[in-house]
């Protein structure tokens, strides 16, 4: 694990096309920005369970609970998981 300190407003570049930005920094919170590309998912590390657990359950049921009638899993787990702003 690379492990580095960041002042706020300082970037981290990861390949070609991900950045990351700390925006703010309060006590021992950090919040920070993600630019990448649509096609590349971000997700918050306690979430990720969830989402392989969607992905290798395809039943219709969880997408109906997240998303309504009339969408498959997948659409559920598109749905449930937030995009980048633009």
């Amino acid at each position: 694990m690379l492990v580095l300190s960041r002042k706020v407003g300082e970037r981290l570049v990861i390949g070609d096309n991900i950045t990351v930005v700390v925006s703010r920094v309060a006590g021992n919170r950090v919040t920070i920005g993600i630019e990448a590309p649509d096609d590349v998912r971000v997700v918050r590390g306690e979430l990720r369970p969830v989402v392989e657990a969607f992905r290798s359950d395809k039943r219709d049921v969880p997408a109906l609970a997240l998303t309504g009638a009339g969408y498959d899993a997948e659409d559920a787990i598109d749905a449930s998981i937030p995009r980048l702003a633009k």
